[in-house]
């Protein structure tokens, strides 16, 4: 049998979530993490990330692109999502505070309206901020070679 690669951008809502589900899981299972997905949101997540140390446990709610939600806050979430092949983590709220000090997300149509904010694609400020919350590497595509992975990562809390 013959395996070809899936482009993204051609599969629907609910398989993009399988998809970066799956990938997200790889990338974490470096750091010593393995996932559960649940089936429902629990308090907002979509999956529990289980570090080897049997100590930390993060509730992860997963994106398609960088989003916050005040539905999200106050739930010791991360937010996981990733922006052109390179994968964050990093918690909600703190990210929210530092979005809300530096940006102007909390007067746009979205969050009065919504309570959200989602961002088609990270600003040079943003990344920089997000810098400490990358996991592995970037993955320019499906086919590429596997790359190699930083050995750690900040997760507060």
């Amino acid at each position: 049998m013959k395996l070809q690669t899936v482009h993204y951008a051609e599969l629907n809502a609910r398989q993009q979530e399988s998809y970066n589900f799956q990938k997200v899981s790889g990338v974490l299972a470096d750091y010593g993490f393995t996932t559960i997905r649940l089936t429902d949101d629990w308090q907002g997540a979509d999956f529990i990330a289980q570090h080897i140390d049997g100590e930390q446990f993060l509730k992860v709610q997963l994106k398609g692109r960088c989003t916050l939600a005040k539905k999200y806050m106050n739930k010791d979430l991360y937010i996981c999502f990733q922006d052109r092949g390179v994968w964050y983590l990093a918690p909600h709220d703190e990210l929210l505070a530092w979005v809300q000090q530096n940006m102007n997300i909390i007067n746009t149509e979205s969050w009065r309206t919504a309570g959200l904010y989602s961002f088609p694609r990270l600003s040079a400020a943003l990344k920089w901020y997000l810098e400490s919350y990358r996991i592995g590497a970037a993955q320019p595509s499906a086919s590429a070679d596997v790359p190699s992975t930083p050995s750690s990562f900040q997760v507060s809390g």
